[in-house]
């Protein structure tokens, strides 16, 4: 049986303890032993960290302690996955540069709040994205700041009707990536749980999930 630790806590408005709850039901249900913490306490145990197959962080904002951060890092890059969404992965710890290195990407505005908007798959062979098409979204669209290297799965258009500036940019809202031996993956989809009523939105998340996992 794989293990999994889901942490969760930090800004309220992402809906946290749903999405664990959500995700943690899933987990359970391909047969994998499912920690839930709310303190950031736990990741402090390097050792219990790196005997797990998946982490899923759900914080938003937040602050985590030097050893807290390390410790996670260490986990990562020694094989452990880890995989979340939207704000609850690529808007944590926004002092905290390493990990945003190991995440690959960090939110930096949603030009609009809620709106609506495509999503467009561009790696169609790849099993998280496999058999979906493009699909709409009537949530936050994410502008980010990302790395270079991450492997994009799909991606977004900014129209500019809300950042002239920003017309036809075209940016990543699902990728994966490496950390050391560990793999990372992130879908910007998810500003609320309900945004996991979208059959794709939820689908590539429950995949990636799988897929992260040692």
């Amino acid at each position: 049986m794989k293990s999994a630790l889901i942490v969760w806590g930090g800004w309220e408005g992402h809906e946290p303890q749903q999405g664990a709850e959500l995700f943690a039901s899933f987990l359970r249900e391909h047969d994998y032993q499912v920690e839930v913490a709310a303190d950031l306490a736990v990741l402090s145990d390097n050792a219990k960290l790196r005997a797990l197959d998946l982490i899923v962080p759900i914080w938003t904002m937040g602050t985590i302690t030097a050893e807290q951060e390390q410790s996670l890092l260490d986990a990562v890059q020694s094989g452990v996955g880890i995989a979340g969404w939207h704000g609850c992965m690529a808007d944590s710890f926004r002092n905290n540069t390493a990990y945003q290195f190991m995440v690959g990407g960090q939110w930096v505005a949603h030009p609009g709040n809620i709106i609506d908007y495509s999503v467009n798959i561009v790696k169609h062979d790849d099993p998280i994205v496999a058999g979906l098409q493009d699909f709409q979204m009537h949530s936050e669209q994410y502008y980010m700041h990302v790395d270079p290297i991450i492997e994009v799965l799909a991606t977004t258009t900014f129209d500019g009707s809300h950042a002239p500036w920003i017309a036809g940019t075209v940016m990543p809202v699902v990728w994966k990536k490496q950390w050391g031996e560990g793999r990372v993956f992130f879908s910007s989809l998810g500003h609320v749980v309900s945004d996991f009523n979208v059959p794709e939105a939820l689908t590539i998340m429950q995949r990636g999930l799988l897929w992260a996992s040692r």
